[in-house]
């Protein structure tokens, strides 16, 4: 039996590699989450009654009560997923990027290190890198430009890793991902915002122009690529995972619209500060050495998640807080 312990598996991208992980057999998934805004523990309520699934509401920065689940839960595997994510949020502020993406990541290296697990994946961002200029591409030598506060809190982390992997000999391994979409996505996040906003009849709030270019993974591929690197990918090493799928906002926008069989009233509004324009990975280091390439495409992944969101309208209106709504009106004032 391999023992999985994942965090922030409440919230989008962490619960999807639950519900993969899940599928496998012979594993254990002790999932931690501290239940910010974005978590939602509905996203796995299938797993509540199942022997192999286990939740604790445990805020990483907390290292007592990480010693007493790694001790009972007898770890292996680390998939660290645990971030503030949003780049808007963190231009309001970035103390709780610091916090929980910087301080709570070595909070859970120290404890991981004091209970010699065997691997500790830690799931990082294209971000990091900054903008990058046509044609060129994001490998995994690319050098370290993070231009958000959330980016940064990003990188500072990644490099708490690197150190432990350099002082230690820290079994760690460097994933970093493109824009994911799919189910259970949090609908401050543009695909998300946009389907949601369009089945309510309200307006399409597009920063800037909308010409902002970013490569989209479907989440389901990039639960098979992080996957990839714990069975194939060398320890100490860094992955870059791609989606193959690069389209400018206003563009995504309008496909959006199209699978929704509507004319989108897009609002222009004051364009987001330090705005990269373009990420573009190159994931051929993970294809040569784990045998990973993505292998759903945007036209097909688009059409399955704005299905997903039409069917499950009950989900969007139990994650749409009061909070998210004062959120949303302080963010998307029109230019």
């Amino acid at each position: 039996m391999i023992n999985y312990l994942v965090t922030g598996g409440c919230g989008f991208i962490g619960s999807n590699f639950i519900k993969f992980v899940m599928s496998l057999p012979n594993t254990t998934v002790c999932n931690v989450d501290k239940l910010t805004y974005a978590g939602n523990p509905l996203n796995l309520s299938e797993f509540e009654k199942n022997d192999r699934y286990s939740f604790y509401k445990v805020d990483i920065c907390d290292k007592k009560t990480l010693e007493t689940i790694f001790k009972s839960k007898k770890i292996d595997i680390v998939v660290h997923f645990a971030a503030e994510s949003h780049v808007d949020r963190s231009i309001l502020s970035g103390i709780e990027f610091v916090k929980t993406n910087v301080e709570g990541t070595q909070s859970l290296i120290d404890v991981s290190r004091e209970y010699s697990v065997e691997q500790f994946i830690h799931v990082s961002t294209d971000e990091v890198y900054g903008s990058i200029d046509d044609p060129g591409k994001f490998s995994e030598e690319s050098e370290l430009h993070p231009n958000s506060p959330y980016a940064a809190s990003k990188t500072s982390s990644d490099l708490m890793v690197l150190a432990a992997i350099r002082t230690h000999k820290f079994p760690a391994k460097i994933t970093r991902c493109s824009n994911n979409y799919g189910p259970y996505q949090y609908p401050e996040k543009l695909i998300p915002l946009m389907v949601s906003n369009i089945l309510e009849g309200k307006p399409l709030p597009i920063y800037g122009k909308g010409e902002n270019i970013r490569d989209w993974i479907y989440v389901g591929d990039h639960c098979e690529g992080i996957y990839s690197v714990i069975t194939k990918g060398r320890t100490g090493e860094i992955y870059n995972i791609g989606g193959r799928s690069e389209i400018k906002n206003i563009d995504l926008v309008h496909k959006i619209a199209d699978e929704l069989g509507v004319v989108p009233n897009i609002e222009f509004v004051k364009d987001r500060l330090a705005h990269d324009e373009r990420y573009a990975i190159d994931f051929s280091k993970i294809s040569k050495e784990c045998g990973w390439y993505p292998k759903i495409g945007l036209e097909i992944g688009l059409k399955n998640t704005v299905s997903w969101y039409e069917n499950n309208k009950k989900w969007l209106d139990n994650v749409k807080s009061k909070e998210y709504m004062t959120y949303y009106k302080e963010q998307y004032e029109t230019s």
